[in-house]
């Protein structure tokens, strides 16, 4: 059983309460001029207290055990969308106190003594409005984008590819964290939106469950139903392992992954343990590798040499591995040519701005490679923004993929 470490939610209580404070003087320029204004600003207290104590306390229950109940769920997302609306709320009243204290200072210089500006309701009603985009944002990512299935396609092409796997198509899904999962008729619109790309070949890039292999069991029809005619492969990743929960017994930590890789073959799945395999069509074939979770962090199990035992050099190659620094770490300037690597683990943190061209999530600041295409010197990386969630029980702007991935030989 882990010990909670109380300092870091008595820091977030502090923080939290400090934002409402600092809110707080929006709130009463927006109401001082409205009948019941103290029913109101004592509402915004009551209600900004309950959330936020209520989470700290849902939080300092799960941690111990990092079973994540609905209770919890619902407490976590409440929060968070409260919190990041207050945080935009603020951003505007800031500007604003910027200019306040500007005034104060010249008004104190040029006349004396003046006092600071109040504060503009104007002001208040444009913050009210800023912050509304997160909040509507987060409300739909809590309750719809989990489920907001997008289909990515890219068309990688390559010299070397064998001819008969001109146009070869790849479906790629990746951390599906099943003890997430509240909705089943949601995860079946995955499933469905999967089998309608009719791939030629699925892979499935690690994180099946948070924490426990029974996790995936009300799931394993839905994911046997995924279908293509030349296999279905899949990894493990670092949530696998059992790593983040206490176990009565090394035993009991050992059989529950064991139960895992079990739970992959009864989906139809064959796991790849820094093991190849040899994709024939007609009379020519590309390798598949599959490694052990490799990442920065989290765990360097997988071992690439292994995988690549009796693989010929002058094979196609593709390599499953779960988290994307193993690519920058290890594979990219391996001096056998991995043409393409399919990773997942990031999710994208599940929240950030996806328009056009331009992409931006916090997963940046943690990850060179966070979502999408890499490329270095004829050799890919696909990252994929995963199909399931954890932690935040929602989805805000990076929504759940399923990649589609089309190899072209190039003329």
């Amino acid at each position: 059983m882990r010990k909670l470490n109380y300092f870091p939610l008595i820091v977030l209580a502090l923080f939290s309460i400090l934002l409402d404070y600092y809110v707080f003087g929006g709130i009463k320029a927006l109401t001082r001029e409205q009948p019941g204004s103290a029913i109101m600003q004592s509402l915004y207290w009551l209600i900004s207290i309950a959330i936020l104590f209520s989470f700290l306390y849902m939080l300092s229950r799960v941690f111990p055990s990092r079973k994540f109940s609905l209770i919890f769920n619902i407490s976590f997302n409440s929060y968070l969308t409260v919190f990041v609306s207050k945080l935009a709320f603020a951003a505007v009243l800031f500007g604003e106190d910027i200019y306040r204290f500007l005034a104060a200072g010249y008004n104190l210089l040029s006349h004396g003594p003046g006092g600071m500006p109040a504060r503009s309701v104007l002001l208040s009603q444009i913050s009210l409005i800023t912050s509304s985009v997160p909040f509507f944002s987060f409300l739909f990512g809590v309750t719809v984008g989990k489920y907001y299935y997008r289909v990515r396609r890219s068309v990688i092409h390559f010299e070397d590819l064998p001819e008969e796997f001109h146009n070869f198509t790849i479906v790629q899904i990746s951390d599906i964290h099943a003890g997430s999962f509240d909705n089943p008729s949601g995860v079946r619109k995955g499933i469905r939106l999967i089998n309608a790309q009719n791939p030629d070949l699925v892979v499935f890039t690690g994180d099946l469950v948070n924490n426990k292999a029974t996790e995936i069991v009300p799931y394993l029809d839905m994911f046997k139903e995924i279908q293509a005619p030349f296999g279905k492969f899949s990894i493990l990743g670092n949530h696998d392992y059992g790593d983040y929960i206490g176990w009565s017994s090394p035993e009991a930590k050992g059989e529950n992954l064991e139960a895992l890789k079990g739970f992959h073959g009864d989906m139809g799945f064959r796991l790849m343990m820094n093991s190849s395999a040899r994709i024939f069509k007609s009379n020519q074939h590309i390798t598949l590798m599959g490694v052990e979770n490799w990442g920065k962090g989290f765990g360097e199990r997988g071992d690439l040499r292994k995988a690549l035992n009796g693989v010929s050099p002058d094979d196609f190659k593709i390599l499953l591995s779960h988290d994307p620094t193993h690519w920058d770490a290890q594979v990219k300037n391996d001096p056998h040519k991995i043409h393409l690597t399919l990773s997942g683990h990031t999710h994208g943190m599940q929240f950030g701005i996806e328009i056009g061209k331009f992409k931006w999530s916090p997963a940046k600041y943690r990850y060179q490679n966070w979502a999408g295409l890499a490329e270095s010197n004829g050799r890919y990386l696909y990252v994929n923004r995963g199909f399931g969630f954890l932690g935040f029980a929602g989805r805000v702007g990076i929504w759940p993929e399923i990649t589609v991935i089309q190899l072209k030989r190039t003329v």
